[in-house]
């Protein structure tokens, strides 16, 4: 008789629950993926528009040796299935004094820029900054990312065998406190200090290791044909092909258990789905406020999903760009950061927001001045789930006419519904409060504070952004990997086969 296939059930169809359910369908899981939307991808969404599908959440893929080891694992290869266009650009950066910066792929071309931006002081200072952050990145990525349940005990065992990293981590310092110190020019201090928010850290609160997150960037910065979803439909059209049945447009009600063990899940309209396995690709703020039981709220503590992590106001829509020559990538910069982040300390709009734009449609032969291009600004916010209704009219003027300010104008209408605030994305993904990055990154130790794969009630798994190793497509499908590994681990005896090798063990 043929070995029974352990059932697993993914909620969730974001990077997180796709990486998982890849792996556990190439390891001899049946598996099933549920999800709200009536698609895949999670915050990998796209928009529609007058120009074609607009990217309306992360816009480029970075750190692609991630997803080359996920398609490896398959005995896929990623560039089979999608098609990545390295960026020679790696962000365009405008001030308010009309300066720009570009940063570019090859690191002699980004010394050389600055050079010429700041001179030959900012130069060597930069090249520093580049030498530290990628000691630090290649010091931490394994006992740290790779690693399922990294341990305070290893992270002081790296820095003790490599003695030179305390500095680089400036361990008393906040991000903020860490650029402006090493950086006599205060514009390069703004861009690096940014980096915080990737993880929806206030660089005046974050720790001075987030200036590792440079080094992710620096790697490389690839587009995706078609948008960055693409990414997803392909890991879903490669989950088909295996088997894995996608039911989206479904909705979870609860997570059901026996004594001490996962028998499945419920869905809204009362239908039970058994399952001997279940990975939850969610907020895990979700697990434990008990949305899907109040069994189960114990498995995730309050410490480990608040305080919450900065939210976003993003405009997805199609114009013309008038005034300034837009790079896919690009960051236009207030005077003053503390303007923009003091306020969202307090709930408010940023007085003097830093604002990110992507032009999807830059460098292609189709963007030209007259015709319609896509694009989406994203401006900071605070993570909150009470609706304002002169919110939308404050967001567009402080957005647009900041803009307008710099130089840069939209002539073409822009409706309302271009818009998602924090209170949509509170709606979009439930128990978040609109936070886009799970735990907030604030304090040295806040890293080591997220829910891991693995929680205390058997046969329960979470991955996803919120869970570690953190925030972003590739730390949201490294999570998918940790998940998969644990479950491996576990069900070892029922599964009639075990996937490849993986790189970081656990």
């Amino acid at each position: 008789m043929a070995p029974v296939r352990p059932r697993a059930v993914v909620i969730g169809a974001g990077m997180g629950g796709l990486s998982t359910a890849l792996r556990l369908a190439h390891a001899g899981c049946q598996v099933t993926v549920f999800d709200a939307m009536h698609h895949v991808g999670g915050k990998m969404r796209q928009v529609q528009s007058a120009a074609g599908p607009i990217d309306a959440g992360p816009t480029v893929v970075t750190m692609r040796h991630v997803f080359d080891e996920l398609f490896q694992t398959l005995g896929l290869r990623l560039a089979d299935h999608v098609t990545l266009t390295q960026d020679d650009i790696l962000a365009r950066h405008f001030w308010p004094d009309g300066s720009e910066l570009d940063f570019r792929a090859n690191l002699e071309e980004t010394l050389t820029t600055i050079d010429r931006f700041s001179g030959s002081k900012a130069r060597g200072e930069f090249l520093k900054f580049h030498q530290d952050t990628a000691a630090l990145f290649s010091a931490f990525e394994g006992p740290m990312m790779l690693r399922a349940h990294p341990r305070q005990t290893d992270l002081t065992l790296t820095v003790l065998k490599s003695p030179h990293l305390l500095r680089a981590m400036a361990p008393h310092q906040t991000l903020a406190q860490a650029v402006f110190k090493r950086f006599s020019d205060p514009r390069l201090a703004q861009v690096f200090a940014r980096y915080s928010t990737y993880v929806g850290g206030n660089p005046y609160l974050s720790p001075a290791l987030l200036s590792l997150i440079w080094q992710s960037e620096a790697g490389g910065v690839w587009r995706v044909k078609g948008g960055v979803h693409q990414l997803a439909r392909a890991m879903q059209n490669i989950g088909q092909s295996m088997g894995v049945e996608f039911q989206l447009g479904q909705s979870i009600e609860a997570i059901t258990k026996d004594a001490d063990h996962v028998t499945g899940v419920t869905l809204s309209g009362g239908r039970h789905v058994a399952a001997d396995i279940v990975v939850f690709n969610g907020d895990p703020r979700a697990i434990h406020i008990g949305l899907l039981g109040q069994d189960h709220a114990p498995c995730v503590t309050r410490a480990q999903v608040e305080p919450r992590s900065l939210s976003a106001y993003v405009w997805s829509f199609a114009s013309r760009a008038w005034g300034k020559t837009l790079a896919h990538h690009n960051v236009f910069f207030g005077d003053n950061q503390r303007s923009e982040f003091d306020p969202i300390e307090n709930g408010a709009l940023p007085r003097d927001p830093t604002l990110y734009i992507c032009a999807q449609d830059a460098g292609l032969e189709s963007n030209t001045d007259t015709a319609l291009q896509r694009f989406e600004i994203i401006m900071n916010g605070a993570p909150t789930e009470a609706p304002t209704e002169r919110e939308v009219a404050a967001c567009r003027h402080l957005t647009f006419q900041t803009l307008a300010d710099r130089g840069l104008v939209f002539p073409d209408p822009i409706p309302d519904s271009a818009l998602m605030t924090p209170q949509d994305f509170a709606t979009m993904f439930p128990a978040s409060r609109g936070s886009l990055y799970g735990l907030s990154p604030h304090g040295m130790t806040a890293a080591l504070k997220r829910p891991r794969a693995r929680t205390s009630l058997k046969g329960l798994y979470l991955a996803g952004g919120g869970t570690h190793p953190g925030a972003g497509i590739p730390m949201a499908c490294l999570s998918g990997r940790h998940a998969a590994e644990a479950i491996l681990t576990d069900h070892a005896l029922t599964l009639p086969s075990r996937p490849t090798a993986m790189r970081g063990g656990t």
